[in-house]
């Protein structure tokens, strides 16, 4: 009986101690594979998508020069351009984001012709 009972107390020992070896090696693996996942996003990151975001800058960029953008031709529609009170900022006409080459005013553009 003494046997038995001292043979089981080794087998839970042994397993308790196997199986904490083995979450300890496994711990240690994703570790390192997780160093090696941020080591691999790093270099694409620097490699990929880093010069991806210059060429589409500088395509940009390249379009914009050969752009001409006319100013389209001012309609006075009734429902736009509607000023029940005066902006609280400058002459009080214009928006906050004004773009005298883009936004009309209540009267038409500013003065742009091109």
């Amino acid at each position: 009986m003494k046997m038995a009972a001292l043979g089981k107390l080794s087998q839970a020992l042994l397993r308790s101690s196997f199986g904490q070896t083995r979450r300890q090696l496994s711990a240690a693996a994703s570790a390192g594979h997780a160093e090696n996942a941020s080591r691999t996003w790093k270099i694409l990151s620097f490699v990929v998508a880093l010069p991806g975001v210059a060429v589409c800058m500088l395509n940009m960029y390249l379009k914009m020069q050969e752009h001409h953008h006319e100013q389209p031709e001012f309609i006075p529609y009734s429902h736009l351009r509607i000023r029940t009170k005066r902006f609280p900022w400058g002459d009080g006409n214009h928006s906050l984001f004004h773009n005298d080459h883009l936004n009309a005013l209540p009267g038409g553009y500013e003065g742009h012709d091109e």
